[in-house]
């Protein structure tokens, strides 16, 4: 028997090693080292991922930010949430493996990683788990009354034009975000993160299209009023009441947060990148790529708003009537934003979707309501694997997100309590913690005292940007009816 012999052992080991060695060179075509197919994201998909997820209809409300905060503290500000946003990015991105950079186990969600450096479903698993979702759903709401909008806009800029600017042109926008969930009822069809590269690349240049048009018209204006508008410390009061200047600089400070947030989808970004090189190595690239189109857009776009329109800068650039001609002009920029809504909607829905889909599996493995995929031909494409749980899953997130929007169209209150709501825990306070856990960083060392001082600055600011989001949102609710009022 070759079995007993140690020579024979000694030989039978080594053709194992081989045949196995073989057997891992040809999966590794097709597999990653985790067994799930090969990654073939890029920088450039990640960084188009990121512009898709920055770059939203929080970009239109900037002008009004700054304009709460003045020519100082309005670009200060931004140019800090800009550089807290990257930091904290780089962070995170170290935390997508657990233990060693480029074999350690992988972390497919931010809940995952949260989980693995942690540990097990604590209080802060459970905390992070609740901020982030609530937060994602959120992005969802608010994305349904900015797509609502831009599509009213198009249709009052086309009826001030008929009219001459005689008609008031008040309409209600109920049938629009009924429409736009229409749409994403549609493509909340596709399955995973991984194949949506192509919406993203499609709504970044919508990004791109609607912002440059936005900054073009600043630009414009400022050469026609043959000044620049506002002041050193923002709306003044006077134009508004003292306790009103105090609520909208909070409020202020929460939509600029919000126009940045984005980091409670970077893992999720970062597990569609390929590797060699390390994940980590790409998706920091493609993070100061992404980081730095959307500050350069932003301090354009929301400094000549402002420039433009001084302390009269209205809470979304395109759609406040700042602007009224060239009115096909602002038809395109607003069609541009619901293209790019409609990507950014799904970027934002993708991590919730995939978590529900896998607790639900996972509880159910021999359900086939649950698992079982059907195929299904279509013309010229690969087959469709529709599968019906996800179909009615879906389809219930996206009408449950359209029926909160109708009750609460607040476009700018909303912005600013989300972005109050998610920065601080998801983009500052978890990245930190985990990021100290990895790298064993000392209690009460220089670098340990530097990374708590950031965190607890963020928490102040999100505490008072919440509070001035809150007080807008209850100005806001004593003149609305619900489902009746018209714009």
């Amino acid at each position: 028997m070759v079995g007993m012999d140690g020579h024979g052992s000694r030989y039978d080991q080594q053709t194992f090693n081989v045949s196995l060695d073989m057997h891992e060179q040809g999966d590794s075509k097709c597999f990653d080292d985790d067994g799930r197919p090969k990654r073939t994201g890029t920088v450039w998909t990640a960084s188009a991922h990121i512009i898709t997820a920055v770059i939203g209809s929080g970009v239109l409300s900037l002008a009004w930010a700054i304009a709460q905060l003045g020519w100082i503290a309005g670009p200060a500000v931004m140019l800090l949430f800009s550089a807290i946003t990257y930091f904290t990015s780089l962070l995170l991105t170290d935390c997508y493996r657990t233990g060693d950079p480029l074999t350690g186990k992988r972390n497919y969600t931010y809940m995952d990683a949260i989980r693995s450096n942690f540990g097990g479903n604590g209080f802060k698993v459970k905390m992070c788990g609740l901020v982030q979702y609530v937060n994602l759903f959120g992005i969802s709401i608010g994305y349904t009354i900015a797509a609502s909008i831009s599509m009213m806009a198009i249709e009052r800029s086309n009826c001030f034009h008929k009219s001459g600017g005689k008609n008031p042109c008040r309409m209600n926008s109920n049938m629009y975000m009924i429409s736009f969930g229409i749409v994403e009822i549609i493509f909340s069809q596709i399955p995973g993160f991984d194949q949506l590269w192509w919406l993203s690349f499609v709504a970044a240049v919508m990004s791109f299209t609607y912002s440059t048009i936005g900054l073009g018209l600043g630009v414009g204006k400022v050469i026609e009023n043959r000044k620049v508008g506002g002041s050193l410390t923002g709306i003044t009061v006077g134009h508004v009441t003292q306790t009103n200047k105090v609520w909208r600089t909070m409020q202020a400070l929460g939509d600029i947060a919000f126009a940045f947030s984005y980091s409670f989808v970077l893992i999720e970004i970062q597990d569609t990148v390929k590797s060699p090189p390390s994940a980590s190595k790409t998706m920091k690239k493609a993070a100061l790529n992404g980081v730095a189109v959307t500050t350069f857009f932003y301090m354009l776009c929301g400094c000549f708003g402002y420039a433009a329109f001084g302390d009269l800068s209205p809470g979304n650039l395109l759609t406040g009537f700042g602007f009224y001609n060239p009115y096909w002009l602002l038809d395109i920029a607003n069609a541009a934003i619901v293209i790019h809504l409609v990507g950014s909607y799904q970027v934002y829905s993708q991590p919730i979707f995939a978590f529900v889909e896998k607790n639900v599996a996972s509880r159910f493995p021999d359900s086939d309501f649950v698992n079982k995929e059907i195929e299904i031909g279509v013309p010229g494409f690969h087959p469709y694997r529709l599968n019906l749980f996800r179909l009615i899953w879906r389809t219930i997130y996206v009408v449950l997100s359209t029926v909160i929007a109708m009750l609460l169209p607040f476009f700018n209150d909303i912005g600013g309590l989300l972005g109050a709501f998610g920065f601080w825990p998801l983009t500052v306070y978890f990245p930190v913690e985990m990021y100290i856990i990895q790298k064993r960083i000392p209690k009460w060392s220089s670098k340990w005292i530097c990374l708590q001082t950031l965190s607890i600055a963020c928490l102040l600011m999100t505490i008072g940007a919440g509070v001035g989001s809150v007080a807008g949102t209850l100005i806001d609710l004593k003149s609305y009816k619900p489902f009746k009022t018209n714009y």
